[in-house]
């Protein structure tokens, strides 16, 4: 004997408003927000990078054409790369320039990449319901199978938008110390066309 399967459907209309973020607070929800708009200002900011690293090599006449079309290929990259792929290639830039003044790069590319698994949790988690602090822990799991566990508030993630601010400013910091302009702005130094 079978029974009738017990069916339904969701009354999106007897949803709270903002379901499902409605448990958070609207300065939550702002503080992750700008922080997840930051860590796009600083992929943009090191794609400008490699742009400027990549476009200021002296290449001998002869092999121009064949690196201009690897330009090309390394420019495309830069605009569509996740951000970990964007540090791989930033790190190549500025091994392979012969005038790149950086001298802690292998500390700034650990602490981009560091970064860059704390962007993952906060583009990608799922939020659960906040505790009597305001603190939630994002469901998420890396693809190595690590749980992440640590409590995020307002304040952790002011503390994560300086400090990724800190990593942007070094990053153009290592176009702009060489005398370049950093691309894009006004910053002194000589342009790169």
């Amino acid at each position: 004997m079978t029974s009738d399967p017990r069916r339904s459907v969701v009354n999106q209309d007897a949803l709270p408003g903002n379901f499902p973020t409605h448990r958070h607070s609207g300065a939550f929800w702002e503080a992750l927000g700008r922080t997840v708009g930051t860590f796009g200002f600083l992929e943009e900011t090191i794609a400008k990078a490699i742009f400027a690293f990549t476009g200021t090599r002296e290449i001998p006449e002869h092999k121009i054409e064949a690196e201009f079309e690897k330009w090309l290929s390394t420019l495309q990259k830069a605009l569509s790369d996740p951000l970990g792929g964007l540090i791989d290639a930033y790190g190549k830039a500025v091994r392979q320039h012969p005038d790149a003044t950086l001298t802690n790069l292998q500390d700034l590319l650990d602490d981009l990449r560091k970064a860059a698994e704390l962007r993952n949790v906060l583009c990608h988690g799922s939020w659960r319901v906040p505790d009597d602090a305001g603190r939630s822990i994002p469901h998420y799991v890396d693809r190595k199978n690590r749980v992440f566990e640590t409590p995020i508030d307002v304040a952790y993630l002011d503390q994560v938008r300086r400090h990724v601010v800190e990593l942007a400013c070094a990053v153009i910091n290592s176009v702009s110390h060489m005398g370049w302009q950093f691309p894009g702005s006004q910053s002194p130094g000589r342009q790169i066309l």
